[in-house]
């Protein structure tokens, strides 16, 4: 990789103007609680896999990993500093009806599902398209001021489209075998002053996500712990997490350590591999991008690596933004505070747009 060169934040964002318009691959991100945005850009349009973890760049990949993952050749990296003052985001904003319905029977299914036996649990998601008026740039800078505890990102590819989120969730970071991961799950609106009131339903859910990520992960490993879940505040909602910690064994690559987390019960469901089947048959979208993973890949050093969940995202594309919303069903689900979950979540990007 090329040596990384200082630039002011607008030269930044003016290369990547500039990789727009000559059609050439290019991400900017920053990671959660820091200052420095790092640029990573691709010479050409190329596009880029990976193959068995080996190579270096930064990963893009969907929820369908069967699929390839894309990699963002580092032919140029640049590296920028951003001070800002943290905006409050208000979550006032309203939040179109469409698509309840439809929303309400998605979720009775997955519950008739979860009664059957077939899943424990299962987490399904919707889509809202609505037009904008921001440019690309004016959207990656509110969402760097407004989430400082997240994981910011502007990624395009001209073969793939242009996509941005503000992520809360870790899916696995390694460095010198040392693993460090998170069960992310349950979710509920801030209510300023006062501590979230978790119920049975939202502890059950984070637990099952617990329970997964030890039960995949412990087995290729040396030592593996597994905090307390404590209340994690994540733009202006609550969840529920658990930072996870361990040694991975000498045999195992990180290949090996991605496909036992990816996807997490926090964004498939438990079974993964029947709940994966039935958002794929009940969905009415695909979620391409949405609930895959991003961040560095063999970036800085061999063997080390640090991806996030892609969720609180977005799809640009013209003049029209997608958004992404979901939750987790369980048998003590009730569709209506689901769809409210849903809305919840939604206003995270809405209110950036």
């Amino acid at each position: 990789m090329p040596s990384p060169n200082n630039k002011t934040f607008t030269e930044l964002l003016n290369k990547a103007s500039f990789g727009i318009e000559q059609g050439q691959a290019f991400v900017l991100y920053r990671k959660p609680m820091e200052h420095q945005i790092i640029g990573i850009f691709q010479s050409d349009a190329r596009l880029n896999s990976t193959i068995d973890f080996t190579e270096s760049g930064f990963v893009f990949a969907p929820f369908d990993f069967d699929e390839d993952a894309i990699l963002i050749r580092p032919d140029e990296v640049l590296i920028s500093s951003f001070e800002a003052e943290f905006g409050n985001q208000t979550s006032k904003i309203k939040v179109s009806e469409d698509g309840k319905e439809a929303h309400l029977e998605l979720v009775k299914s997955g519950i008739e599902e979860i009664k059957k036996g077939n899943l424990q649990k299962v987490v399904l998601s919707r889509t809202i398209t609505i037009a904008r008026a921001k440019s690309h740039d004016a959207i990656f800078r509110d969402l760097l001021k407004s989430y400082p505890n997240a994981f910011c990102y502007l990624f395009y590819h001209p073969k793939v489209g242009m996509w941005c989120g503000a992520t809360p969730e870790t899916l696995v970071q390694i460095k010198a075998r040392k693993l460090r991961t998170m069960s992310l799950a349950a979710t509920l609106p801030i209510d300023d002053g006062n501590q979230p009131n978790w119920g049975s339903k939202e502890i059950e859910e984070q637990q099952m996500v617990s329970d997964y990520i030890q039960k995949r992960l412990g087995p290729k490993m040396d030592a593996l712990k597994v905090a307390n879940a404590e209340s994690f505040k994540a733009g202006k909602l609550w969840h529920l997490k658990s930072e996870i910690t361990g040694t991975i064994s000498a045999a195992i690559n990180l290949k090996d350590v991605v496909k036992a987390l990816h996807p997490t019960p926090a964004v498939c469901g438990i079974p993964v591999e029947s709940a994966q089947t039935f958002i794929t048959q009940q969905e009415n979208y695909k979620r391409t991008f949405y609930t895959g993973f991003l961040g560095e890949l063999n970036l800085w050093t061999q063997n080390e690596l640090s991806l996030y969940v892609n969720l609180r995202c977005m799809e640009l594309n013209a003049n029209k933004a997608s958004i992404f919303a979901g939750g987790g069903i369980t048998l003590a689900s009730e569709p209506e505070r689901e769809w409210i979950e849903t809305q919840n979540k939604s206003r995270t990007m809405l209110n950036i747009l």
